[in-house]
């Protein structure tokens, strides 16, 4: 039985790193996307209105507003923030940088309205600004809707915590026409700097890729799905089609479920890493904060189903606990002479370990770590493993995290 399970792990590494969609490879990459793209008629480029949900953001703003305030964008674009209900002076702050860089005519701050029943809080936010933008849901009606902005072609939802690079709307909408996106979205640098971030990050990363391949989600034959809701690029009719944020309303997960929706309307989808243009500036100096994002979405993710909780910690134990596992025991019963049958286990963690090295390389190296961050995964396999039970229990026992509670 022992070797059964040993080869099993070996044989579902091997499975990932021989799968056709090659999930672990890191690919593709948004900067590699060629610009080529000429403007419509008369030179106009289409006009664009960036959504910033923002609840107690005051630390970031100063660092990310500049930067969509100051698109080298050649088109129309209009920045709508919503400081949702903060308790920090995220307005204030949002306002003070508009009118200091002489920017005020691009960017809009709307209070956030108390939350309806049955919407998740970011995604109201989101639906506020769209109203703002004369993009909002059938049959929602808004206080400011009759001062809304002209009817933008594009959406682009982007976090707080999210900076830009000077280009990066250019980059995003010009790959859109080019290529007739419905959706365009790019899955932000995270930071990695911390001991816990580079532990945890470049893992988030990985698993992210290989439960939504992302050459799958961008090829229309396949019904796999994906966005990063970090860096939505949103065509105004494909939102309008699935009927506006209401038909997210109570998502936790709602770049996931965006996506699902959006694809099945129009299968001209995209997804790829950011490289340098989009980052997110969100810190995890310690494993609280990013315990805690974790554990928001993980059970969500799973349904809420007990089975299926139960064949992800089997499944996790399989990839991260029995190779290492595997290799010790394997190596205590040679030195007590056990013969053929410890060498035969040491050899199977041994090949384990080695394809999930094999495997994992391309993301230590997308984050520029030293190559001895391959032999981490095990552990960080294991505290997401610990993190998911404690997302099922904390739903079991009613006590949820919403959005932007730490």
């Amino acid at each position: 039985m022992l070797l059964v399970l040993g080869a099993a792990s070996v044989l579902v590494w091997l499975g990932i790193l021989l799968h056709p969609a090659r999930a672990w490879d890191f690919r593709p990459v948004g900067e590699d996307e060629p610009t080529d793209f000429e403007a419509g008629p008369a030179g106009r480029w289409p006009s664009v209105c960036v959504l910033v949900p923002a609840r107690n953001e005051a630390e970031v703003l100063p660092h990310t507003l500049p930067a969509l305030l100051q698109q080298d964008y050649p088109g129309q674009l209009t920045v709508v923030l919503v400081d949702d209900r903060s308790h920090d002076a995220s307005g204030q702050i949002a306002r003070q940088t508009g009118q200091r860089l002489s920017a005020s005519h691009r960017l809009i701050i709307l209070p956030g309205a108390p939350l309806p029943p049955g919407w998740v809080g970011k995604v109201w936010a989101l639906e506020q600004a769209a109203a703002a933008c004369g993009l909002a849901s059938p049959g929602i009606v808004h206080p400011r809707q009759r001062d809304c902005l002209p009817r933008p072609q594009y959406v682009l939802l982007t976090d707080a915590d999210i900076r830009h690079a000077p280009r990066s709307v250019w980059r995003l909408v010009a790959e859109s026409e080019r290529k007739q996106l419905a959706l365009n979205s790019r899955m932000a640098r995270l930071r990695c700097v911390s001991g816990a971030e580079c532990l945890l990050i470049p893992p988030f990363v990985f698993f992210f890729s290989l439960l939504y391949p992302m050459r799958w989600v961008n090829n229309p034959r396949r019904r796999v799905a994906a966005a990063a809701g970090g860096c939505v690029l949103l065509a105004a009719a494909g939102l309008e089609k699935i009927g506006g944020f209401a038909s997210l309303k109570g998502d936790i997960i709602d770049d996931l479920n965006l996506a699902r929706r959006v694809k099945r309307m129009s299968p001209a989808v995209r997804l790829s890493l950011s490289r340098t243009e989009v980052s997110s500036l969100r810190v995890y100096d310690t494993l609280s904060p990013i315990w805690t994002m974790v554990r928001r979405t993980a059970f969500t993710e799973l349904n809420h189903s007990a089975l299926r909780l139960l064949g992800t910690l089997v499944g996790l134990g399989l990839l991260f606990v029995l190779p290492p596992v595997w290799c010790v025991v394997g190596l205590a019963m040679a030195l007590g002479g056990a013969g053929a049958i410890a060498l035969l286990l040491s050899l199977e963690g041994g090949a384990a370990l080695g394809l999930s090295a094999i495997v994992y390389w391309p993301a230590v190296r997308f984050f520029e770590l030293p190559r001895r961050w391959v032999w981490t995964l095990p552990l960080a396999g294991s505290v997401y493993g610990a993190m998911t039970v404690d997302s099922a229990l904390r739903y079991w026992t009613g006590r949820r995290v919403g959005w932007r509670d730490t």
